[in-house]
């Protein structure tokens, strides 16, 4: 028996709103390619239907069925129905205009050959008349759509925005703006330093000046926002613009790169918020990295520490150029997971081997080497917190200086070709525990060149906390003392913007919450360097190493924390000292107001990158050196209190900071007036 389905289950069939709109502008078009044309006779007389020939009336009669139905079949030939009018743009624009030529010239010749010779002005009117009607229905919609975006900016607010620069980008940037209805940015001027295009107007925006007018416009327009559009720019030319930006107190935004507008990528979307490394003032270290990916090409890369900012971005340059395998070792198991699922999403093909493990245990390097054979490895592993460091001075021995000769010393007993550490700048003059132990670490990177150069890696002490592991240090060589022949350096820079532990996110989040933002002292001074920067050192360090050397990057000069804060308080919309307070902490345990690249005693020397430098290592009785290291693991692991003092007696330019103070305060006060000075 069959039951009847209640109607409100049945799906009836639905039409497409997009179909029903194509239906609509079928009959529309329908009417505006034959009424034109009877419109151009009824002008051509004198707006008068009587005094038109019956003749002209006749042929158009007879005429203007055809050409309708040729008109439609045309328009369906070049997509008139398809597209998405409030999108509409210069595509759809040529496509209605070519399609209006084809049927403009048919009708002319066909009504002309087939029916009757009409008035020149019947051709020339009824064209013209029905390439409006068709281009202004569809370009109508779009219209309608920007007077109502229009008018929601005047309801709901808008932000005026400040364009800086007219070319290309800048009028990709305008046009995006202008043709986006749900965009509440509104552009109201336009600053560039060519003078050929002041008092011009781009899209009916005025071109008002150069950079010297930035801040009287902002007052004038009540700008809220600032769109620094100009990719090709310098270093140099984008500070000095932004550094007057950033006095209006206006929201900045910039274009990141010119590679985007070669690419076409070119969007409101693209532009990101300014970043303190634009106002460092000097170019992106540029190296050429062809030889060191050719050095790197089917090699098998340790990197440890290899989920910490300067790890995980070798991480990601080593595998964007074909390694045999890329071992990643952590002791912290987050972060090595979310650098593995990134690289494994990105290059699935990659032989990528994630281990969880500490520098310091060396049974467990010795069983990641014996098993994987690195060829090259980089050494990031290390405590780096100065303040944390001063409080825990033994964690910074262990971790730092006992797990670099730990893995140098399993590196070197499995053949590896070269060793990499990296070094801070902090290693210079030390008067925290965390720069003496990564001079430490310098001093045992030395070591363990000289003693391969000399073909005595045996003479290499193995170090072991684990009971009953003292040994032979030649049974602890893999290989026969003539086959070793790895190469150490070590590389040294200074603060990476924005890694874990830098003060760029520490201020964003004191701004976040409002202030205040602390700043240890007025006049503390440091070098910056971005984290695809210093990766770049370190993997040039790679193919340059001959042995001992100690690589440096010439980073400028120096910045002032104040001034950085200062600025980041700027950039986020805020004025100093007004909206969000400055406050001086005071110097912290171990830290100096100033940084150096260099000993005064450290030569350099240049490489083929001029920004890349090589540092002469400073001679220190090795043996003597070495037979102090058991001794110093000892007093680490036994957490003794006097671990500062030890270690003052391995590094002759360490100097705690509570240990001669007014000694120290002077130094500093005199290098910092000679680093502000230059």
């Amino acid at each position: 028996m069959d039951k009847k389905i209640p109607e409100k289950f049945i799906r009836w069939p639905r039409i497409a709103h997009w179909k029903v709109i194509s239906a609509l502008l079928l009959v529309y078009d329908a009417v505006s390619v034959s009424i034109p044309f009877l419109a151009a006779l009824w002008l051509r007389f004198d707006c008068r239907f009587s005094i038109i020939p019956g003749e002209y009336i006749k042929a158009w009669l007879r005429f203007i069925p055809f050409y309708t139905v040729f008109c439609l079949l045309v328009f369906g030939a070049f997509r008139l129905y398809q597209s998405i009018w409030r999108f509409a743009s210069f595509r759809e624009l040529e496509r209605i205009l070519a399609a209006s030529v084809v049927t403009g010239l048919a009708h002319i010749v066909g009504i002309t050959l087939l029916v009757y010779r009409m008035p020149i002005s019947y051709y020339a009117m009824g064209v013209v008349m029905q390439t409006v009607l068709v281009l202004g229905i569809r370009f109508l919609y779009r219209f309608v759509l920007l007077l109502r975006g229009w008018r929601s900016k005047r309801e709901n607010g808008t932000r005026r925005v400040m364009l800086i620069g007219a070319g290309e980008a800048g009028q990709i940037i305008l046009h995006d703006l202008m043709k986006s209805p749900d965009s509440q940015d509104q552009v109201c001027c336009i600053i560039d330093d060519n003078p050929n295009k002041w008092n011009r107007y781009v899209d009916g925006v005025p071109v008002v000046g150069g950079r010297e007018d930035i801040l009287l416009n902002c007052e004038k327009y009540k700008i809220d926002r600032i769109y620094l559009a100009i990719p090709s720019a310098s270093a140099e030319a984008k500070r000095d613009i932004l550094d007057i930006c950033k006095e209006t107190g206006c929201e900045m935004k910039t274009l990141p790169s010119i590679v985007q507008l070669v690419k076409g990528s070119v969007t409101v979307g693209a532009m990101k918020n300014v970043a303190i490394e634009d106002l460092l003032g000097r170019e992106p270290i540029r190296t050429d990295m062809t030889d060191v990916f050719q050095y790197l090409a089917g090699k098998t890369i340790l990197v440890t520490g290899g989920g910490g900012s300067i790890g995980s971005e070798l991480c990601r340059q080593i595998a964007s150029h074909d390694p045999r395998r890329l071992i990643i070792l952590d002791i912290y198991e987050n972060n090595a997971y979310d650098i593995q699922l990134e690289l494994r999403d990105k290059y699935p093909e990659l032989d990528l081997v994630t281990l969880i493990g500490s520098v310091r245990d060396s049974r467990r390097l010795d069983e990641i080497f014996t098993e994987y054979r690195p060829d090259v490895v980089y050494h990031a592993a290390a405590h780096k917190h100065v303040p944390l460091m001063e409080d825990s001075p033994c964690e910074a021995i262990k971790n730092n200086v006992i797990g670099t000769y730990k893995t140098a010393y399993a590196a070197m007993a499995h053949g590896c070709k070269r060793f990499v550490l990296i070094s801070t700048d902090k290693a210079v003059n030390p008067t925290n525990i965390m720069g003496a132990s990564k001079r430490l670490c310098e001093m045992v990177i030395q070591a363990f060149d000289k003693k391969v150069r000399e073909g005595r890696p045996f003479d290499m002490p193995t170090l072991y906390t684990h009971n009953g592991e003292f040994s032979d240090p030649v049974s602890k060589l893999r290989l026969p003392a003539d086959d070793i022949h790895t190469e150490f350096v070590a590389v040294r820079f200074g603060n990476v913007l924005g890694s874990n532990g830098s003060v760029v996110p520490i201020f964003k989040r004191q701004i976040a919450k409002g202030g205040p933002v602390t700043v240890t002292h007025p006049d503390i001074i440091r070098y910056f360097m971005t984290v695809s920067e210093a990766v770049s050192l370190v993997l040039q360090a790679g193919t340059y190493a001959r042995g001992g050397e100690i690589f440096v990057l010439d980073m400028g000069s120096p910045v002032k924390i104040d001034t950085l804060a200062r600025n980041l308080i700027r950039l986020s919309g805020f004025k100093p000292d007004v909206d969000i307070k400055i406050e001086y902490t005071g110097l912290r345990p171990g830290e100096k107001l100033y940084e150096e690249k260099l000993m005064a005693e450290e030569g350099l020397r240049k490489t083929e990158n001029k920004l890349i430098h090589i540092g002469s290592p400073i001679p220190f009785d090795t043996d003597e050196f070495l037979s102090q290291l058991e001794p110093l693991m000892e007093s680490a692991y036994a957490n003794r209190e006097d671990i500062r003092e030890i270690v003052e007696g391995m590094v002759s330019t360490y100097h705690p900071a509570d240990r001669g103070e007014n000694k120290e305060r002077e130094l500093e006060n005199s290098v910092r007036e000679a680093v502000l000075s230059r």
